[in-house]
């Protein structure tokens, strides 16, 4: 595999050891969403958003447009994962696992997580869910990404973390990223956070709910 795939982040910087974690679930039992900031550094999200041309990381190419998503594209990162796609993805785990699991408990639903991410992923692979899930997508002007979930079995871990790996004002101008509530079918609440010139965001980084058990569809983004 290329060495496009790794990059050197020193333990000192790693950002998720600093995350108000008490915050983080009260953010999500209270409105579906939660800020983490700063997970990556500037470099990191270059780094990252870099890797889409070479094919070799990818499993596979969606053109959304083909499938009613919307416009644009987005791909699946093959195994083996970039390291700080993989290490963010082991870190963040435990402790979401945890609000998954009170959710669960108060739904009546009877699935717990794992505490570790790589228990989850045995889990997975176990049942034949084998694909790695981490994406890229990429927009150009017009472009835009309809509210849809990609699921690929039994298995689905109900908490999304999505990172605007571009910065406003310098990479992109205008978009907006919105949050809507779907309760049995009837959409509900819509917010909309703009980028661009209008509100002059920095790399923001979000949690989106996605319990579709609890009939509830959220995505949101937020500032740091």
């Amino acid at each position: 595999m290329s060495n496009l795939a790794t990059i050197n982040i020193n333990e000192e910087n790693d950002c998720v050891a600093f995350i108000d974690w008490t915050h983080v679930a009260y953010g999500l039992d209270a409105s579906g969403f939660a800020v983490m900031p700063k997970l990556l550094t500037p470099t990191e999200c270059r780094f990252v958003s870099r890797l889409y041309p070479d094919d070799r990381l990818f499993r596979s190419r969606v053109v959304m447009a083909r499938h009613g998503f919307g416009r644009g594209e987005y791909k699946y990162f093959a195994y083996p994962l970039p390291d700080r796609v993989a290490r963010l993805r082991a870190a963040l785990y435990p402790k979401l696992a945890e609000t998954a699991d009170r959710w669960n408990e108060a739904m009546g639903i009877e699935v717990r997580y794992p505490s570790s991410h790589g228990a989850f992923l045995k889990r997975c692979h176990d049942a034949g869910q084998t694909r790695p899930t981490p994406l890229l997508l990429r927009y150009v002007a017009g472009d835009y990404n309809c509210l849809h979930q990609d699921l690929y079995g039994e298995h689905v871990f109900p908490l999304q973390v999505a990172i605007l790996l571009s910065e406003p004002n310098h990479d992109f101008e205008g978009g907006e990223f919105v949050l809507t509530e779907n309760v049995h079918g009837c959409s509900r609440g819509p917010l909309w956070f703009r980028f661009g010139k209008a509100m002059p965001w920095r790399l923001p980084f979000t949690i989106g709910l996605f319990a579709e058990r609890a009939g509830l569809i959220a995505l949101t983004c937020d500032t740091v």
